[in-house]
């Protein structure tokens, strides 16, 4: 008889995949501007709440379409900190005043959400701006 393996929830995420908690977080002034960097040097970076489902769909969507994104996930008590920062650099695609997460950066910009990118993807614009970016070399 063969014995069962234990199950195991969870993987270990690739190096790319970052979660912002007290430690790394945004809060502070100095990491500002590594985040500033950290945008402007990606071609494509995904901002979202961890275990988010419209994250996973923007990851997959970008997947895909052959980009390697940037995923970054945001413990839920330190949303609130880094959407403001985020506002800072990234100003634009606010519903009510307020960034929505998840926030996806092409090519140094804020390029919008969930709703913009499938928008963009069905219209046919996605490839292009995404190309632009450096993040596809169709």
């Amino acid at each position: 008889m063969q014995e069962a393996l234990p199950y195991k929830s969870w993987q270990n995420f690739p190096t790319d995949f970052r979660t912002l908690n007290k430690s790394s977080s945004l809060l502070n002034q100095e990491s500002k501007g590594d985040v500033k960097n950290m945008i402007t040097e990606n071609a494509v970076i995904v901002f979202g709440r961890r275990g988010c489902c419209m994250s996973h769909v923007i990851k997959c969507l970008l997947h895909f379409l052959g980009v390697n994104p940037g995923i970054y996930d945001i413990e839920e008590k330190y949303e609130n900190e880094v959407v403001k920062e985020l506002e800072d650099i990234g100003g634009g695609d606010r519903k009510d005043g307020v960034l929505q997460l998840p926030a996806v950066f092409v090519g140094g910009e804020l390029f919008g959400g969930l709703d913009r990118i499938m928008a963009a993807h069905i219209s046919g614009e996605l490839t292009p701006v995404l190309k632009q970016a450096g993040a596809l070399w169709l």
